[in-house]
């Protein structure tokens, strides 16, 4: 059983910087899509990153292009997300997630395995 734990989670200022961490556990990690998700209070879950199992290649939504950036050490098991730039509406419980197969896919459907969340809360 794939079990994925975040960290680094906490309250910032607006323009500040924090950089989440997932580990993975229990399964091949290299192999797996990881992905960033995000729940606002009150907001469904959304997409906010993923990066292939090498770690070539990754996309992000819109809202955190430029500012936030996925990367992944196979090596230790781990998924990194570092956020720079945030912002209020940036306020969230992020999630990792991991997904078998080759297409870096938004749709939170498509991943196999979640982590239980890490709080952040960016304040104005």
């Amino acid at each position: 059983q794939v079990q994925l734990v975040e960290s680094g989670g906490g309250l910032v200022q607006a323009g500040g910087s924090l950089r989440l961490s997932c580990a993975a556990s229990g399964g091949t990690f290299s192999r797996f899509i990881m992905g960033w998700f995000r729940q606002a209070r009150g907001k469904e879950r959304e997409f906010v990153a993923a990066i292939s199992p090498g770690g070539g290649t990754a996309n992000y939504a819109d809202s955190v292009k430029g500012r936030f950036t996925i990367s992944r050490d196979n090596a230790k098991n781990t998924v990194y997300l570092q956020m720079n730039s945030l912002k209020p509406e940036d306020t969230a419980v992020y999630y990792c997630a991991a997904r078998w197969g080759t297409e870096l896919v938004a749709d939170e459907r498509r991943y196999d395995y979640w982590g239980q969340g890490t709080q952040v809360t960016v304040s104005s």
